[in-house]
């Protein structure tokens, strides 16, 4: 089931100081694949969810299509394929991710977003969004190479996305590909 959008915000973050949060967010479509309404919607969803998150600081989000993410992807990790997201962590800070000031760039790949998209009966903008969540953990010291890890940080996901009144995603996938 494709995620809702809630009626009530959820209340602004804190950090350990009692100080309200701010993650600011640049989002770009180079691609031009969303029409304008989709990518505000994007850009509200993403804000929403981060709200949720005890740090500041800035995500910058760049949305391509297969041919730019196949060439960054070969640039960045020696891998000639196209893939869901590119997490480039540019904060010095890696030690107390609670209070990390993300300093966050991310490549989105949309075909990808929207092949799974498709597969899972969800929107491209949902998976979008679940790529970008997913990025900005990985700043945060989660990771998703053994088995552990990859539970604890998708299950992370879901609950701020369900936290933000958009329903979980990420575990919704996993039950439609045990379907099939």
């Amino acid at each position: 089931m494709p995620p809702k959008e809630a009626d009530d915000q959820p209340p602004p973050s804190r950090n350990a100081h009692g100080a309200p949060c701010t993650i600011e967010i640049d989002l770009q479509d180079a691609s031009g694949s969303l029409a304008p309404t989709q990518l505000n919607e994007l850009n509200a969803m993403i804000s929403r969810v981060l709200a949720l998150l005890p740090n500041n600081g800035s995500v910058r989000v760049r949305i391509v299509a297969d041919a730019e993410m196949i060439a960054a992807h070969q640039r960045f990790s020696n891998i000639a394929t196209t893939t869901d997201v590119l997490t480039f962590d540019m904060a010095h800070d890696d030690h107390d991710f609670e209070n990390k000031s993300l300093d966050t760039d991310l490549i989105v790949c949309v075909d990808e977003a929207a092949r799974q998209a498709h597969l899972r009966n969800h929107r491209a903008i949902d998976e979008l969004l679940l790529y970008t969540i997913h990025g900005v953990l990985h700043c945060l010291g989660y990771d998703d190479h053994d088995e552990h890890e990859y539970q604890r940080m998708h299950n992370r996901e879901d609950e701020l996305l369900q936290l933000a009144g958009f329903g979980a995603i990420f575990n919704t996938q996993a039950q439609t590909e045990n379907a099939s």
